[in-house]
């Protein structure tokens, strides 16, 4: 794909406070048609009037004027709206809670990749173009991968006419597995362009008699669009598309990301509230402690341990759990409580937290099992783990804990935090649990697919970014055994004690049934791991900000000032690319947002020339917000992009700044 089109408003001058409208300049590649269809829909969507006129070769005047008569200006929110609609959006998703987290993440810390990974074995014939055409039909049918995001205001999904899912052969031999996971784990995905998933097909060796072993496939995706669960709902649409020829039949499957948003948007929230009163974790809740000296620094990436109980001890495991009314999630998530709590070192009864995935596909919305986007979150569980208490009564406490989950797995978790008092930004936990019962494919899709020649088994996961310092995944393997992953942020928790931590887990899991006795003690599962060392975690590092202020170009001491505003999320390489291509006399610096809307480090800016505030992506919100708070007349003009690669935010921002300096002369 070719590199997006992103477009810039620029407002020069930057409205007052108490005008009756706004009149702004969209510069970029918009037909006139295209420009009245955005400001069509921006009227719909806010409280504006909106209208476009064609101003010269890729310039159109917007006029925004209040739809009631009412002054004042315009919120940066409207200006998100007209910059994603004329990039080519077709529509746009409010996304809550998880799915927020999970793309601020993602823009801002794009080294870490933010992609999961499936893979899976293929026997028989592949028909390339087939399986090329099959993965396009679920994208015209799934709106989900017609999606991409947009940041520039809030996160928010942002849907698009068509998307191209890329589609890989390798020869065997070509690359090693290993390499080809690592290789396109670490690829990752530009998340302002549709199509955040992808397949690579590896050829098996060549056996005697010319057949081949099995096909390889890996899916590759970005966890802040779907979940695996997701994932598996397309994959059995993309078998039904494969085993009819490559086409699915009907339109765009509804319901989808957009009516569960509306549904979200509906839902009454006093049961909820009062639940997280009382059901949310406590400010401090026991946590794993770390030694100062930690494990040696410089340690980086992700880490991945596995171990797995057999199939008996599975089955075994089960039998002990249902007889005392619970499941095998319900064991996990006691034997989970009991690691935290002595990790944390506690002494006597200590309520423990940590963050349970829940997909949210079983709320009362007619559809939504079927929904493959990311519906659902990790929110709080807390058990109060005693030493003195029954090992029954801690499983109790952890099955009754799901079953109210259960019933609020619809609410976010950035409602949780606003309901409790919480910083918006603070954390729930530093530890999760997430269970994992994948989606099984028809039997009779099975035998479609034998009729042709194709097996396929069950796809296994092989990576996926924790997002949480450490994250423990259970599922169950293809012979019944309970496999068991620990995903953990070296930077918080060293491979030695990763493996350690497992290990203790899965030695507790083992040896639950053992404790038959109804009177059998918490403590006495404890006592089990006397003697040895107890893995600690180290919290997540902080961020480097940077600068607060750095002068990318001097520049003429006479000229204006372009101030290119630096926020989280701004499209990396843009503002270097801009200073590195000017051809102005102005002089260019980066200003970091500390605050929003916090304009008291412009007047150290002020000079002879004029103050151009100027934003990629989220830095032209914040761009537009401080040139708003500041005193009349301290800002001159206001540019702003929308997100997209670095080059082409740079790239717009050089066609706004034109804009302002044609409009001085």
């Amino acid at each position: 794909m070719s590199d997006d089109p992103v477009l810039a408003v620029v407002l020069a001058p930057v409205p007052a406070a108490s005008g009756p409208s706004v009149e702004a300049e969209l510069c970029g590649p918009l037909d006139p048609g295209r420009a009245e269809a955005v400001a069509a829909r921006v009227t719909q969507r806010h409280a504006r009037t909106v209208t476009a006129e064609a101003s010269g070769t890729g310039r159109h005047t917007l006029r925004i004027a209040h739809t009631h008569g009412g002054r004042g200006r315009p919120g940066a929110a409207v200006f998100a709206d007209v910059l994603a609609l004329a990039g080519g959006a077709r529509d746009t998703v409010a996304v809550t809670g998880h799915q927020q987290d999970l793309i601020r993440a993602a823009v801002e810390e794009p080294a870490g990749g933010h992609v999961g990974q499936v893979a899976w074995n293929w026997t028989g014939p592949v028909d390339l173009a087939r399986f090329t055409a099959a993965w396009l039909s679920v994208a015209d049918r799934e709106t989900v991968l017609r999606a991409a995001f947009d940041w520039t205001h809030l996160p928010r999904l942002v849907l698009h006419e068509w998307a191209e899912i890329d589609v890989a052969h390798l020869a065997h031999g070509a690359v090693s597995w290993s390499d080809l996971i690592e290789r396109d784990r670490l690829r990752g995905f530009a998340p302002h362009r549709p199509g955040l998933l992808r397949v690579t097909l590896m050829e098996g060796p060549p056996r005697p008699g010319g057949n081949r072993a099995p096909t390889r496939v890996l899916l590759t995706y970005h966890r802040a669009l779907l979940d695996e669960r997701g994932v598996h709902l397309l994959l059995r649409e993309f078998y039904r598309a494969y085993a009819r020829g490559g086409t699915l039949p009907g339109r765009e499957r509804r319901p989808d990301v957009r009516d569960h948003a509306r549904w979200l948007a509906r839902q009454r929230t006093e049961g909820a509230r009062a639940y997280w009163a009382t059901a949310a974790p406590a400010p401090e809740p026991a946590v794993p402690e770390a030694p100062d000296d930690g494990f040696p620094a410089g340690d980086s990436g992700i880490g991945r341990v596995h171990r797995r109980l057999r199939p008996p001890q599975t089955t075994r495991l089960r039998t002990w759990a249902a007889m005392r009314g619970a499941g095998e999630s319900s064991a996990l998530h006691a034997v989970w409580a009991l690691l935290l709590y002595r990790a944390a070192g506690a002494v006597g009864p200590v309520p423990v937290s940590f963050g349970v995935h829940l997909s949210a596909r079983d709320i009362p919305m007619e559809g939504a099992a079927g929904i493959p986007g990311l519906l659902g979150n990790p929110l709080p569980m807390t058990v109060t783990v005693d030493p003195a208490e029954p090992v029954a009564g801690l499983l109790g406490q952890a099955r009754d804990a799901a079953l109210d989950l259960a019933v609020h797995a619809w609410v976010p978790a950035d409602r949780v935090r606003v309901w409790t008092g919480r910083n918006p930004d603070a954390e729930l936990f530093e530890t999760g649990v997430v269970f994992d019962n994948r989606v099984e494919l028809p039997p009779a899709l099975l035998a479609e697919l034998r009729a042709q020649g194709v097996e396929v088994d069950a796809p296994r996961s092989i990576s996926a970014h924790p997002g949480l310092p450490l994250t423990l995944a259970a599922r169950h393997d293809a012979d019944g055994g309970l496999a068991l992953t620990v995903r953990h942020d070296r930077r918080c928790l060293g491979d030695m004690d990763a493996s350690a931590l497992l290990s203790h887990c899965v030695r507790l899991l083992r040896s639950l049934p053992d404790h038959r006795d109804p009177q059998s003690a918490v403590g006495d599962l404890l006592e089990l791991l006397r003697g040895f060392e107890v893995p600690r975690v180290l919290p997540r590092p902080p961020v480097p900000e940077g600068p607060d202020l750095a002068v990318l170009r001097a520049g003429d001491p006479s000229a204006d000032t372009i101030v290119l505003v630096r926020t989280p999320g701004v499209p990396m390489g843009a503002y270097e690319a801009l200073a590195r291509h000017h051809r102005g006399p102005e002089r260019i610096v980066s200003l970091r947002a500390a605050r929003p809307g916090d304009p008291s480090a412009l007047p150290g800016l002020l000079g002879p020339g004029r103050l151009v505030l100027c934003g990629a992506g989220p830095g032209g919100a914040a761009a537009y917000e401080m040139a708003c708070a500041a005193a009349e007349g301290t800002v001159a003009a206001v540019v702003m992009t929308g997100v997209g690669s670095g080059t082409g935010c740079a790239r717009a921002l050089a066609a706004g700044l034109k804009s302002v300096r044609a409009g001085s002369r």
